[in-house]
């Protein structure tokens, strides 16, 4: 009797499992596969694909295959793609106050960045987002702290950026950042900065150790200047109407899957960093530590007034100020 109980809850299951609804989601990121933000989609996938028992289905697309940044958002909010990993301060296109999180010099160190993102403020960033623009904010993950590099310019202060053409992202922020330092600001995709740089169409850039590490710019970069300008967000981000049409149990799945995916990549990025500026010393790149603080005074003495209408008035202050 027992076997016949056991048989027929199997027998039950394996039918309502056929009459479950698949589900596939299209998952964007511009960085290249290699990178950890693109092995936490990877991770989250297998993840959700096992405890839904096979139903819902992530497909990663890395590389900046569905687009640019911008391309890749704006497909997010109309639901072309279902979920992105984008710089916070991408999103500022559609949501001007939302690119603060991605401020140069505004966050203390990752703790502070993960306390507000994940506390009131966050969540004040998360509701704009949704009733503007149609999108949630999954999570929040660390992408490293920025540094400068340049193919032949050793740069050492501020003075020396004067003219110099950096490739930043396609942001006001970024920009308003290097006009500071007097530098030539050039947006542009990130999948075309490789190129860029090997063939002088701009004198560097700025990422995160990892992020140099796997579009392997210090084949192509001279110098490494650990200028720590900005401590980076990057947001996980589903479109609204997807989300809200799956099941609560499939929201579950996937949310708990991107925390613990979330968790691995930042302990996997703070690793790297850890080791990255002896590699790449070790292959032939110059490290310069200059004095940060003469990078952050001209940054901090324009940009947070410049962009206080966006940002709303006193907020930088209130963000520097969580504890």
């Amino acid at each position: 009797m027992k076997r016949i109980l056991t048989f027929g809850a199997f027998a039950f299951g394996a039918i309502a499992a056929a009459n479950a609804q698949q589900v596939t989601i299209r998952w964007s990121d511009v960085v290249p596969a290699t990178h950890p933000s693109v092995q936490m989609i990877e991770k989250i996938a297998a993840n959700v694909k096992e405890k839904s028992h096979g139903l819902i289905n992530i497909q990663s697309f890395p590389n900046g295959q569905l687009g640019s940044s911008r391309d890749t958002i704006d497909a997010t909010a109309n639901g072309v793609q279902q979920i992105v990993t984008e710089g916070a301060a991408n999103f500022g296109a559609w949501v001007p106050a939302i690119s603060i999180v991605e401020a140069p010099y505004i966050w203390r160190d990752a703790a502070h960045l993960d306390k507000v993102m994940n506390g009131p403020i966050g969540e004040q960033f998360n509701e704009t987002l949704i009733k503007s623009r149609g999108m949630r904010i999954l999570g929040t993950t660390y992408y490293g702290t920025r540094h400068i590099t340049t193919s032949n310019k050793e740069v050492k202060t501020p003075a020396d950026m004067i003219g110099l053409k950096l490739r930043v992202p396609e942001n006001d922020v970024f920009k308003a950042m290097a006009e500071a330092w007097g530098a030539r600001p050039t947006p542009m995709n990130f999948g075309e900065l490789y190129l860029a740089l090997k063939q002088n169409v701009v004198d560097g850039q700025e990422n995160p150790l990892p992020t140099i590490k796997s579009g392997k710019f210090d084949e192509v970069q001279k110098y490494l200047i650990l200028s720590g300008h900005i401590i980076t967000p990057r947001l996980v981000v589903v479109n609204e109407a997807f989300w809200q049409g799956l099941a609560p149990t499939d929201r579950k799945i996937i949310a708990d899957a991107v925390k613990a995916g979330i968790e691995w990549q930042n302990e996997e990025l703070a690793k790297q960093e850890r080791v990255l500026v002896d590699q790449f010393k070790a292959t032939g790149m110059t490290v310069i530590t200059p004095d940060v603080d003469a990078f952050r005074a001209p940054v901090l003495a324009k940009v947070p007034k410049q962009f206080e209408s966006k940002w709303g008035a006193g907020m930088f202050e209130k963000i520097q100020a969580v504890k």
